[in-house]
C-alpha cells in the first residue's frame, strides 16, 4: 500500500480509496454549493466528516449545525443529513465512511 496526496483534489466529491470495511472520500462545497438538495442518508454506512478548510452549515436529522476547520461529526447509518456552504471561501472535507457508501471510483 502507497501513501496518497489530497492536495491536488479538484472534483466536488471523490471516493479516495475504499476497502471491504471503510472508505474515505473528499469533499469540497464553494461558497452557495450544497451536498444535495434534499437531506439524505447512508442506509448501511456511518459517516465522519472533517472540516480541513473553511465553514460549513449543516442538517443533521432535526438538528442544524455550524462546522469550521477541525470540527467533525458522526452521522450515524440511516441518519437524514446535508451540507452546505454558507461562508465565503471553499469548504473542504474529509469523510470516511464504514462500511463503504459508495462505489469505489465516485466522483462528482
Amino acid at each position: 500500500m502507497t501513501a496518497q496526496s489530497v492536495q491536488n483534489f479538484q472534483s466536488w466529491f471523490e471516493a479516495l480509496h475504499t476497502t471491504e470495511k471503510s472508505q474515505v472520500a473528499m469533499m469540497r462545497l464553494e461558497p452557495g454549493q450544497e451536498s444535495g438538495p434534499e437531506p439524505e442518508s447512508h442506509a448501511h454506512s456511518d459517516q465522519v466528516l472533517l472540516v480541513l478548510e473553511g465553514t460549513l452549515e449543516g442538517e443533521i436529522a432535526d438538528e442544524r449545525i455550524s462546522m469550521a476547520k477541525g470540527d467533525f461529526i458522526t452521522v450515524p447509518a440511516g441518519t437524514l443529513h446535508r451540507f452546505y456552504n454558507a461562508g465565503e471561501s471553499s469548504a473542504l472535507t474529509f469523510n470516511v465512511y464504514a462500511p463503504p457508501a459508495y462505489p469505489p471510483d465516485a466522483r462528482g
